[in-house]
């Protein structure tokens, strides 16, 4: 995929939103929302419904006024220069943006000349992103034929027509199978690799993990953990040993092996004949686990080593009382609304509602 470097800015921040607070009624969809991303990087932005990421995307793409805080794209004070803001950025919903009626190609133009090109200028960079997103052998077909992989993929591309220095993706694989999944993916990877920094809104936690550089977690309406997929899953300890004992009447027996061969105590599931050591570095641990278990002639009928993964993380970060605060406080807010489409970053605000 071959695209155009995103406009040039100065300093290494893209986006940065300090103290957001959005509120309908008497309940917050934002409540102290901070975020910073690197430019350049793809951010992950999880939380359950109802958390305030698809608000915290309204308001940093001038759809939604934020009641308070602050927040600058590409150095631009959204809440002052939302115009120019608008100029800096593309956004793909949770649906789809493009016409039915249309053609692929059809779509790619009326975005482009919304978007201020000439017509020479869009047909070009129509003709640029059929041919990035791999649709140019279906540019003439009516979108209403496509599978939902290429809708998104189309979508994806009408929101690069003025190739945004920031590109906001929200939920952009929802409904989608497997190979749509992974086709979007790597869309996402080279649009990253072209300079475009990604803010990625998601539920699918292999998704973060297979394309963020940094995950923020949100939860409440404010962010409640920070840091990059690996950062993230050491808060829940180290690795994981698991041990199928062949024989259940030794497996009290195995567990004091085991756990004694790496100084570290091992807990015992009967029903599954099942002993579970947690060490730091699980790869090292392997080694003396097996030859303490094989000195003692004791038979192993299983022998994996698991590390925590992102959804054991969500779900300790997002539990019930891990934001320390009433959640029934925030079930009023609108958010995770269906957003309206806007997937082209067009010039005034009229264009952008």
């Amino acid at each position: 995929m071959t695209l155009a470097n995103p406009p040039g800015s100065t300093g290494s921040t893209a986006l940065r939103a300090s103290g957001l607070r959005k509120r309908y009624g008497a309940a917050y969809a934002l409540d102290g929302f901070d975020l910073e991303i690197e430019r350049g990087a793809v951010h992950g932005l999880l939380g359950p419904n109802g958390a305030g990421k698809t608000t915290a995307v309204r308001c940093l793409t001038t759809l939604t006024e934020y009641d308070e805080g602050t927040a600058h794209i590409d150095g631009i004070d959204v809440g002052q220069r939302p115009a120019d803001v608008r100029r800096r950025i593309g956004l793909v919903g949770q649906f789809h943006a493009v016409d039915e009626a249309l053609t692929a190609r059809q779509n790619l133009m009326l975005f482009a000349r919304l978007s201020g090109l000439s017509k020479t200028r869009a047909s070009d960079r129509a003709d640029q992103l059929l041919t990035a997103f791999e649709l140019a052998d279906a540019s003439n077909r009516a979108v209403s034929g496509f599978s939902g992989g290429m809708r998104r993929r189309l979508d994806i591309a009408a929101s690069l027509v003025l190739t945004p220095a920031i590109l906001f993706l929200d939920e952009p694989t929802t409904g989608l199978d497997p190979r749509g999944r992974a086709t979007v993916w790597q869309a996402v990877r080279e649009i990253a690799a072209a300079g475009t920094t990604v803010l990625l809104t998601t539920q699918y936690l292999d998704e973060a993990d297979q394309l963020a550089d940094r995950i923020s977690v949100m939860d409440h309406g404010r962010v409640v953990a920070e840091g990059t997929p690996s950062e993230l899953k050491r808060r829940l300890g180290g690795d994981r040993v698991a041990v199928v004992v062949g024989d259940a009447g030794r497996l009290a027996e195995a567990a004091e092996l085991a756990g004694r061969a790496v100084g570290a105590e091992a807990s015992v599931d009967a029903d599954t004949r099942t002993v579970t050591i947690e060490v730091a570095d699980g790869q090292r641990a392997l080694a003396p686990i097996v030859r303490a278990l094989d000195a003692a002639g004791l038979e192993v009928d299983d022998l994996a080593l698991r590390r925590p993964t992102l959804d054991e993380v969500f779900l300790h970060l997002t539990g019930p009382d891990a934001a320390g605060h009433d959640a029934a406080s925030h079930e009023a807010a609108p958010d995770d609304a269906a957003m309206p489409p806007a997937s082209a970053a067009p010039h005034d605000a009229e264009e952008a509602r």
